[in-house]
């Protein structure tokens, strides 16, 4: 039994293991070379295109629009929410908010672009 539970574990390794020495005779281990793949770049690169949008739904689109795509996507705290539920708060068909949606997305694309 004991040999059993022994093999299961043969192939796992300790990720502060040493696998090898350095030229000041340090050890090396796996925590030393296994590389992250974050991407600071990127990171940058969409916190500025979330801001952009964010400015451009406040200045280019109407209080309509802007209302809709807010509770349709939860920007600003608000909860995400269906055409069918925005519709029912606002009192309209779900047509008309998929319409006023549409329409306040294709601005939104030609600003950013």
């Amino acid at each position: 039994m004991h040999f059993r539970s022994q093999k299961k574990l043969a192939a796992e390794v300790s990720i502060n293991e040493t696998i090898d020495i350095d030229r000041d005779g340090n050890p090396l281990t796996y925590i030393d070379v296994v590389c992250c793949e974050e991407d600071i770049a990127e990171e940058v690169d969409k916190k500025i295109t979330t801001d952009k949008m964010m400015f451009y739904v406040e200045t280019l689109l109407s209080p309509r629009e802007r209302q809709i795509i807010m509770m349709r996507y939860g920007l600003g705290g608000i909860k995400a929410q269906t055409q069918r539920e925005i519709a029912a708060t606002l009192g309209i068909s779900r047509s008309y908010v998929s319409r006023i949606e549409k329409a306040a997305l294709i601005t939104l694309r030609d600003a950013l672009k």
